[in-house]
């Protein structure tokens, strides 16, 4: 009964539209008023409609402006047309009902959007990416950084999402206020015009595209990319698809994933063939694994009023393997994904993340070829167990004993836990325990309060992020304090309160623990045979701004120089991603004695396992990276956006534009041919991961040997 409505009203507009269409051609002039007039009473007569339309097109480009912040990507065509053609579907629903429901549906679908938009720009904020609907197991963990969230997340700006619902609110009580609401009747011909408009809008949209685009549609490694091209709501409806691909691994796309994994691995060896200068050096030793919270390497480079911000970091870099161009290479996981890529030479996940959907895979990693060596393997974090499912993955990395909150004394806490300082010292005795026994280990030791928010400035200790200066005379001459006798000074802010000076104030801080937790295994005798190996596991994730400041600070205004001023220090995207460099450096006694030395080639988080691996003697066929003695001026280092830098160049795919890292000319095809390596690679990784391709593949190659002995017996 329904569709016989449908098709009498449809074939009513069709004549009309047909109409139209002949008048047009036969009267331009009278049509063009014709129409213009039509589209005015339109409006008039859907008010709510239009201005439901309006409201929340304008959040999705507030949404794109405040998380891009380009004008470029904010009037892009392509994405606004995205969106309105799923807002305008949406809406049209309404004129199926009753006038008197018509609001409380668009209120609902505005509420729902305008929350949508809400999320994506808290989250951008924090991890500098748009959530997916795989991340929702890891919401849980925002409540443990819930000061962070409010401190350094919700900004005023947020606000502004619930404009829509709000100026909606508004209208609908002025059109009620003055009676302009009409009486009940059904709309289905307005339906069937609101649903035709969005398939339009549609058509138009998919025709400003390339292919390329739809390539990166699929595949979701770059959101920022998705997002500035084909909308919010358009990338969500796709992630929402992608993140059923683990429940339906088994039914799609399992043969094309195989395929991309062997095509990869095929022509890479089985064992270790290559060797240099440090194959085997430190072969049989014990390995302590510092994971530095939001260690950046930039710290190592800064003091304040003379006093150097690492002290301990900087005479460790000084007596060991230190690699200044080292990179992370973390997505939605941050630190998990960093112990993870730091353990196996995978990379992220494109949906959800691998401690916390992919926590079943087989998985070869650095924990586990230790012990076919006969290693004792352990990790060690005073955080609850089950934060990014470290529990369970601990576990499935190949660590046989995992030590947690509740294996330590809670005495001292700083931001989100146990303080380091007390962390160390009840480690210590933890790894005396372990070293007793006499078995060779590889142990994690995971620091926790140099971590978002940096709040608790108070239990930092004693460190002015400010600029003190003797004050002098007319003369020049020092001006002395008449009751002390010292020199008088003159103070400028210059970081204090800033989220980066709380920031360099906690990093202080850790460098203290970690000078303590060196003094401590030395004084135990625990450095004689082991080798100490210290990342950072990612950025601080602080804003250009505080950066903007720290380069360009104007003392005696205490503000920053101008744009145009020829010493400003510009901080825009590329600088601004070369700047989330961390430290990397291995420290043992053969180091600190005679193989110290700095390694400037540009170096992945995913390259330590195969450099490690070379030094203690073991070897991962699935490895994405490369040991970097093994590597001449060739090395990639690839994002899990898509992105990627090689010494020469950082490359943004999203824009395909780069930044030159040498005065030099980049070889023709250069460009292209790291780009198809690094979609190749991130292919590679996610199919391995998602398909459980290792144990499949170990699988097939057991029941091979399997029938061929079967066969030989025969």
């Amino acid at each position: 009964m329904l569709m016989k409505k449908v098709k009498k009203q449809f074939k009513k507009f069709w004549e009309k539209t047909k109409k139209v269409v002949t008048t047009i051609v036969l009267n331009p002039k009278r049509s063009l008023i014709f129409l213009m007039n039509s589209f005015v009473e339109m409006i008039s007569q859907n008010v709510l409609f239009f201005v439901y339309l309006i409201v929340n097109l304008f959040v999705t480009i507030l949404l794109r402006y405040f998380t891009i912040h380009t004008w470029e990507n904010v009037l892009n065509i392509p994405p606004i047309l995205a969106d309105l053609a799923i807002i305008t579907l949406l809406g049209s629903f309404c004129f199926f009902m009753k006038r008197k429901h018509q609001f409380a549906y668009l209120f609902t679908v505005t509420m729902v959007l305008s929350t949508i938009c809400l999320i994506n720009s808290l989250y951008y904020t924090f991890y500098t990416s748009y959530v997916s609907v795989s991340l929702i197991n890891t919401v849980k963990y925002l409540f443990d950084v819930s000061d962070s969230v409010t401190e350094n997340v919700f900004q005023t700006k947020d606000l502004l999402y619930f404009f829509a619902p709000v100026a909606l609110l508004l209208v609908h009580l002025r059109l009620k206020k003055k009676a302009m609401i009409e009486p009940e009747k059904r709309e289905r011909p307005k339906a069937i015009v609101a649903l035709s408009s969005a398939g339009v809008l549609a058509l138009v949209f998919v025709s400003l595209l390339e292919p390329v685009d739809f390539g990166r549609l699929a595949k979701q490694w770059n959101r920022e990319y998705v997002v500035m091209q084909f909308g919010i709501y358009t990338y969500h409806v796709n992630d929402f698809i992608k993140s059923l691909q683990p429940k339906f691994t088994s039914m799609f796309g399992y043969d094309k994933a195989m395929k991309s994994f062997r095509e990869y691995f095929q022509d890479v060896p089985d064992i270790q063939t290559a060797t240099n200068e440090y194959t085997g050096i430190f072969e049989g030793k014990n390995i302590i694994v510092i994971h530095a919270e939001s260690m950046q390497a930039i710290n190592l480079d800064l003091s304040f009023n003379g006093e150097e911000l690492t002290p301990n970091l900087n005479r460790l870099r000084e007596k060991s393997i230190y690699f200044n161009n080292f990179y992370t290479q973390v997505s939605s996981g941050t630190s998990s994904d960093s112990e993870f890529t730091f353990n196996t030479s995978l990379m992220p996940t494109n949906i959800g993340t691998a401690f916390v959907s992919y926590f079943n895979r087989e998985y070869v990693s650095i924990p586990k070829l230790l012990k076919q060596k006969g290693y004792y393997t352990f990790s060690m974090h005073a955080n609850n167990g089950a934060f990014w499912n470290r529990s369970v993955m601990h576990k499935s990395l190949g660590y046989d004993k995992f030590y947690s909150k509740s294996d330590y004394d809670i005495d001292e806490i700083i931001g989100l836990g146990l303080s380091d300082k007390s962390f160390f010292r009840q480690s210590i005795e933890k790894i005396k325990e372990i070293n007793e026994k006499g078995q060779p280990y590889y142990g994690t030791v995971i620091m926790l309060s140099n971590h978002t928010p940096f709040a608790d400035v108070d239990k930092y200790g004693d460190f002015p992020v400010d600029i003190k200066e003797d004050m002098l005379d007319e003369e020049g001459n020092p001006v002395l304090d008449e009751e002390t006798g010292e020199v008088k000074q003159v103070v400028y802010p210059y970081m204090e309160g800033t989220s980066l000076g709380n920031y360099f104030k906690s990093v202080h801080y850790a460098d203290e623990a970690l000078g303590e937790f060196m003094d401590g295994l030395e004084e135990a005798g625990l450095m004689d045979n082991t080798v100490l190996v210290l990342y950072g596991d990612h950025d601080a994730r602080l804003p250009k701004a505080d950066y903007r400041r720290l380069f360009n600070y104007v003392k005696e205004t205490d503000s920053v120089l101008p744009k145009d001023d020829p010493n400003y220090k510009k901080v825009d995207y590329f600088e601004y991603e070369l700047l989330r460099k961390v430290p990397f450096l291995i420290y043992s006694k053969e180091t600190e004695e005679s193989l110290h030395t700095e390694v400037s080639n540009v170096m992945g988080m995913y390259d330590v396992m195969p450099t490690l691996g070379n030094m203690f003697g073991f070897y991962n066929k699935y490895q994405l990276g490369k040991d970097i003695f093994s590597t001449t001026d060739d090395n990639i280092v690839v994002f899990p956006n898509g992105n990627w830098m090689t010494n020469k160049i950082y490359y943004n795919t999203q824009k395909g534009t780069f930044f030159p890292l040498k005065e030099e000319e980049i070889p023709e095809g250069y460009i292209e041919e790291c780009q198809a390596y690094s979609e190749n690679l991130l292919e590679a990784s996610n199919s391995l991961i998602v398909y459980d391709l290792i144990k499949k593949e170990r699988e097939m190659i057991e029941s091979d040997s399997d029938y061929i002995e079967e066969k030989v017996e025969e």
